[in-house]
């Protein structure tokens, strides 16, 4: 986020929340993953939706989050379903997390673009997680950690791929309901 910004948030000018909520239609961002590939939302879109998850390799809930969205990847992506991360980070620092964490998925970097996507989407806090549909209207919008916005995500990818919902939580596993980023 812009020091402007941060500073009209900090003394009262702006008394709402600056993130893209569901409803309204995803800025569109042309960055480069780390393989060097360049991911735009407008390409992307046309192939299906599109999870993107926002994140800094320093933050604890997202290092929590990030398996999580593993397995929604390893479940619902692919085939028409596109998963990206979004670093604020350098590739090497991104590149650690990704290994660290077991990501899979492609991660772009916002880091070298001034934060360019992450201002676009106007970012307060991270993890901050997008369901983007093909019409280009964000379907979830997700600050921090919340399990019911990763179990939306997840029954709007099952049904949109016509395949059963898959549990994201094991009953083994003990998940609180939220974590703020």
């Amino acid at each position: 986020m812009g020091i402007l910004r941060r500073l009209s948030r900090w003394v009262g000018k702006q008394d709402h929340m600056t993130h893209i909520v569901a409803g309204n239609i995803a800025p569109g961002f042309s960055l480069k993953a780390l393989d060097n590939k360049e991911y735009s939302l407008s390409a992307l879109v046309e192939r299906g939706p599109i999870v993107v998850a926002f994140f800094k390799s320093s933050c604890p809930v997202c290092q929590f989050t990030f398996p999580f969205l593993e397995r929604l990847y390893k479940r619902y992506g692919g085939d028409a379903v596109t998963f990206l991360g979004i670093s604020q980070d350098d590739a090497r620092a991104t590149g650690a997390f990704a290994k660290e964490y077991g990501v899979t998925f492609p991660i772009l970097i916002d880091d070298e673009n001034a934060y360019m996507a992450s201002n676009a989407y106007g970012l307060t806090n991270v993890p901050t997680t997008f369901l983007i549909d093909t019409d280009g209207a964000v379907k979830v919008s997700s600050m921090g950690f919340d399990k019911k916005d990763l179990e939306a995500i997840a029954a709007h990818l099952a049904e949109r791929k016509k395949i059963s919902l898959a549990p994201l939580f094991r009953s083994d596993e003990v998940v609180p309901v939220n974590k703020p980023g």
